[in-house]
This record gives C-alpha cells, sequence and structure tokens, in this order.
C-alpha cells in the first residue's frame, strides 16, 4: 500500500468518526451544554499527552494566545448549537444544516480575509437556499427549531473556520487545537452554572454510564484520533481530494442515521430531494475551485 492510498483510507475514516459525532449526539441523553462540557474536558485532557503545555505559553505570544481562546469561545457556541438542532430535531437535519457552511463561508471569508468575493463561492451558496426551503416546508413544524440553531451552528463553523485560517502558522496544530478546546471548555464552565441558575429547565449533568461510553468514543475517537488521522493523511493528499473527502461528512452522518436512529420514518421525499440539492451544491464547490483558482 502506498503512503497517498493509505493517506486517502485514513482520511475518509476521520470522515466517518466525524459524521459519528451527531449519532453520538443524538444516543448521549445529556443537554447540548452538558454534553459539550465533558465533551471538550475530555478531548482536552487526552491533547496533554500530545503537546508540552509550559512550553506552549513559553514560546506562543499572550496575544495569539488570547486570539485562539476567543475563536474557541465560538467552537463551544457552535457545538453547543450543533448538538441542541440535533436534540430539537434529529441528525440528520443537523448534520444538513451544517452542509451550509459553504454559503456563509462564501459570504464571510472576503470580509475577514479582505478578498474578493468569488463569484462561483456565491452562487453554489446560493444554490443551497432552494435545497433549505424544500428541507423548511417538509418537515415537521415542532423540527423548526432545530433548523435555525442548526443554521447557526453552520454560520459559527463558517466563522471560526475563517478565523482560522487567517491564524494558520501563529503554531501547529496540535497546540491550537488545545487552545481552542481548552477555552471553550473554560468558557462552558462559567456558563453552565449561570444556565442551572437562570433556566426553569432542568439541566442532566452527570453521564449515566451508558453516556460515558458514548462520550469516551465522541471525545478520543471522534475528536482527538480522527484529527490526528486528518492530519497525517494531509501530509500526503491535495487541498482538492481532502476537500472533496470532506465533504462526505454530511453523507456518511446521514446514511449512519439513517441505519441507527431510523431518522427516515420522521422525513419524506421532498426532503432528500432538498438534501440532493445542497450536496450537488457542496460536491461541485471543491470541482469548481480547482477550474477557476488561478494556476
Amino acid at each position: 500500500m502506498t503512503a497517498v492510498q493509505r493517506a486517502y483510507i485514513e482520511l475518509h475514516v476521520a470522515v466517518l468518526l466525524y459524521g459519528l459525532t451527531a449519532i453520538l449526539g443524538d444516543l448521549i441523553q445529556l443537554t447540548a451544554l452538558s454534553l459539550v462540557w465533558w465533551r471538550v474536558l475530555i478531548t482536552s485532557l487526552s491533547l496533554l499527552f500530545l503537546i508540552r503545555v509550559f512550553r506552549l505559553f513559553k514560546e506562543i505570544p499572550a496575544r495569539v494566545i488570547l486570539q485562539f481562546m476567543g475563536i474557541g469561545v465560538l467552537v463551544a457556541m457552535h457545538w453547543v448549537c450543533f448538538y441542541g438542532a440535533i436534540k430539537l430535531a434529529n441528525a440528520s437535519i443537523s448534520l444538513i444544516c451544517m452542509a451550509t457552511t459553504s454559503l456563509f463561508t462564501s459570504i464571510l471569508e472576503p470580509l475577514i480575509m479582505q478578498t474578493k468575493v468569488k463569484g462561483y463561492e456565491l452562487i453554489l451558496g446560493l444554490l443551497i437556499i432552494p435545497g433549505m426551503i424544500l428541507i423548511v416546508n417538509n418537515v415537521d413544524f415542532s423540527m423548526m427549531n432545530g433548523i435555525w440553531v442548526g443554521l447557526l451552528a453552520a454560520a459559527l463553523a463558517a466563522l471560526f473556520g475563517t478565523l482560522n485560517k487567517k491564524m494558520v502558522g501563529k503554531t501547529n496544530e496540535k497546540n491550537i487545537t488545545f487552545l481552542e478546546l481548552g477555552s471553550a471548555w473554560i468558557f462552558l464552565s462559567f456558563v453552565l452554572p449561570l444556565f442551572v441558575l437562570f433556566s426553569e429547565e432542568s439541566i442532566q449533568f452527570w453521564p449515566s454510564t451508558i453516556d460515558w461510553i458514548y462520550l469516551i468514543i465522541l471525545s478520543l475517537l471522534c475528536t482527538t484520533l480522527a484529527y490526528i488521522l486528518s492530519l497525517r493523511a494531509l501530509h500526503h493528499l491535495s487541498a482538492f481530494a481532502a476537500n472533496l473527502t470532506i465533504n462526505l461528512e454530511p453523507v456518511y452522518g446521514i446514511i449512519l442515521a439513517f441505519i441507527f436512529l431510523d431518522d427516515h420514518k420522521e422525513l419524506n421525499l421532498n426532503f432528500y430531494f432538498g438534501v440532493g440539492i445542497i450536496l450537488f451544491a457542496v460536491f461541485s464547490y471543491p470541482f469548481l475551485r480547482k477550474r477557476f483558482q488561478p494556476k
């Protein structure tokens, strides 16, 4: 097996694990806020074995550390919205909402990176809208809150993804991940007591036995391991090949939800027509980018 073939396998495994996060989020009985608190805690602790913490804070300027920690707050808000959408609707709807990240990126990236708007990105982003209209018009009204929260999760993903792109090169990926997820945990540690104090809803904080198993899989396999596999794979693959493969995440996720969660019983054929339109736009993006980007 060549290094490139192994890299493709590792990247597909990583994307499959990323797709599994929505399934685990549905199976874990904790509220979205508690779930994310435990996820970032366990993942941050696992990263302590991969980085040198004291060296990190010594070598990276304080201003840069604070910038990454600010991005980590956005990551925390994104994950709370992502899992909140799963709890309010279902895993399939949350995943397809995340496929609209490219629409928000096409708007936010030129503003933040101060680059020209790419026409093909905007067109593909707008193509997502009729797909979302089909989805919104063909789901039960009780799931509408889940759709709006899912779209907010996609917008936050586009925002922190673009900010990370702007900050790339400041330090290595392991340090970035530790700083962002560590600050996400600190942020949620302040938010969680306030939510308990002022919310009228009860919140389940301590995981059950089965929740512990799902949380460990979510944190160690679907976050830490998936991150390491995707990072290793990118050393041998082009950005085009990597982007095309990563676009499979909502596909893998929806297939897994179809198999393990019976989401298809809550959704009709028009929903999947809308999904098809969105996935067409998502998969067209890397091909058009390769076609129009400067040589």
